[in-house]
């Protein structure tokens, strides 16, 4: 595209950036739809205060993972800041509602990309921090059904064999021979070679960040579950059935690569809560609904915020490639 006329390329951006915001709004309305015609299915009261704390906790649960993407690109030698790295980060999570999950992808390293990131890099990145999300997530849910409910040996084993199709992509030799057959730093064998400095420490630390998401996330959903008038139920007696039921769901609607893991994830949380909570039927249903419309609300209001109000601005040495990524250089 480099030997088009500047006005040519601009136009061709632009349509292209519309074209993704297009995509990414038609499939949110879709899915908020869907969750307002179920809460329409159910009677329910709403308590404000616990809601804005789903909402809270869930946004301050994604912050670790988001900082381990930012460590794998630093550690492969990119020159990222932490700042446009979360903004990228929070902001990518509404292209899970576009099928093929492969909208995250762009949004996050279309939002980074410049001198400083490779896109290649960025790209690998994404499946790296995602999937060590996930792996850790299915192997908290597995340990928890091991220990607690043991009968149900269907969804043990379904977590089990989660976490590991999960966790071999994120193994440091496995990772950087993807990458390679991906295509990342064919031209550039600096950005190859950066490959190399992607070790275990890196990953032990992404796993301990993880741990601490999927705590976050489940404290969350006992959150929603309050904001709903369920008080008999508190943040600790009941804490690995919040983290359990939370962190399986998400993989599995995760892996099932339907937009958001409509139906799927809904389907696994209701099982769990069940299993792992004192609720009732409907209650438990209500809770899946509820909590997809407060994670969504969430990060769309978050993604607003991060893009209109907080975008970063280019160094000298920097080409402005996105209008909104960057303020437009002197």
């Amino acid at each position: 595209m480099n030997h088009l006329p500047k006005h040519v390329r601009k136009r061709l951006l632009l349509a292209a950036k519309l074209l993704v915001f297009g995509l990414v709004v038609w499939f949110v309305r879709g899915t908020l739809e869907d969750a307002w015609r179920q809460l329409g299915e159910h009677e329910w009261t709403l308590h404000p205060w616990w809601l804005l704390a789903a909402c809270g906790l869930y946004l301050l649960g994604l912050l670790p993972a988001g900082v381990f993407w930012w460590r794998i690109l630093r550690v492969c030698g990119q020159d990222a800041r932490l700042s446009e790295i979360l903004r990228a980060y929070y902001i990518g999570h509404l292209g899970k509602y576009v099928p093929g999950k492969a909208m995250v992808v762009i949004l996050r390293a279309g939002l980074i990309h410049g001198r400083r990131v490779d896109p290649g890099l960025a790209a690998a990145s994404v499946f790296a921090e995602t999937l060590t999300m996930m792996a850790v997530g299915a192997g908290l849910a597995a340990a928890v059904l091991a220990v607690y409910v043991r009968e149900e040996q269907g969804l043990f084993w379904g977590a089990i064999g989660l976490a590991v199709a999960s966790l071999i992509p994120t193994i440091p030799p496995v990772f950087r021979r993807l990458a390679r057959w991906a295509g990342v730093g064919r031209s550039r064998p600096e950005v190859r070679e950066s490959l190399q400095k992607l070790g275990y420490a890196t990953l032990l630390s992404g796993w301990i960040g993880m741990v601490l998401v999927w705590c976050l996330l489940g404290l969350s959903l006992w959150a929603t579950i309050r904001s709903l008038g369920v008080d008999s139920l508190g943040p600790w007696e009941h804490f690995t059935g919040y983290v359990a039921a939370v962190s399986l769901a998400m993989v599995a609607g995760f892996l099932s690569l339907i937009p958001g893991g409509l139906g799927v994830r809904d389907v696994v949380l209701l099982r769990m809560t069940a299993r792992l909570l004192p609720l009732s039927a409907g209650e438990a249903a209500l809770a899946a609904v509820m909590l997809r419309l407060v994670w969504l609300m969430s990060e769309i209001a978050i993604s607003v915020i991060l893009y209109f109000c907080f975008y970063p601005k280019c160094r000298d040495d920097e080409i402005p490639t996105l209008p909104r990524s960057c303020s437009s250089s002197p």
